[in-house]
């Protein structure tokens, strides 16, 4: 992800579930829409939308936003491969955090304020897929990125 902007982070020593607590969440989904651009690499949106999942982990209105935003353009640009892989990475990002909550893997304060609980009613998988099928250069690493997920 070397020189690609993403979404703010803590100590990048804290291990996966370390976001800047001064992060206004309320900024979230404009935030991620503006950063995904059509130039950024596919390890840079999949960091990016890591972070933002572990950020709207903790405010349900605020991950339906950020998900409903990228299903919304995904549908309206269906041959646009990066909308279709961001709306379905997030979607699958999103599944994997409703398995943290479900596996025990936070304790406390942490795991009161995990609001995934559930996985999301869509397929991920499918819409990059379809990203994938497209065939642009971007391409052979979203198809890596889809592999990670089986």
């Amino acid at each position: 992800m070397s020189g690609s902007p993403s979404l703010p982070w803590g100590s990048s020593t804290a291990g996966w579930n370390s976001p800047d607590p001064t992060y206004d969440l309320t900024r979230l989904t404009a935030d991620v829409t503006r950063l995904l651009t059509p130039s950024m690499p596919v390890s840079a949106r999949m960091e990016t939308l890591r972070r933002a999942t572990i950020y709207a982990s903790r405010d349900r209105a605020v991950a339906a936003s950020l998900l409903q935003a990228l299903e919304k353009k995904a549908e309206a640009n269906k041959a646009d491969a990066n909308a279709l892989f961001d709306a379905g990475f997030l979607t699958e990002a999103y599944r994997q955090a409703s398995r943290v909550y479900a596996w025990d893997m936070l304790a406390g304060r942490e795991k009161e304020q995990w609001t995934m609980r559930t996985e999301p009613a869509g397929n991920g998988a499918r819409l990059i897929d379809a990203a994938v099928a497209l065939n642009t250069p971007q391409a052979p690493e979203m198809r890596k990125a889809r592999q990670l997920l089986r």
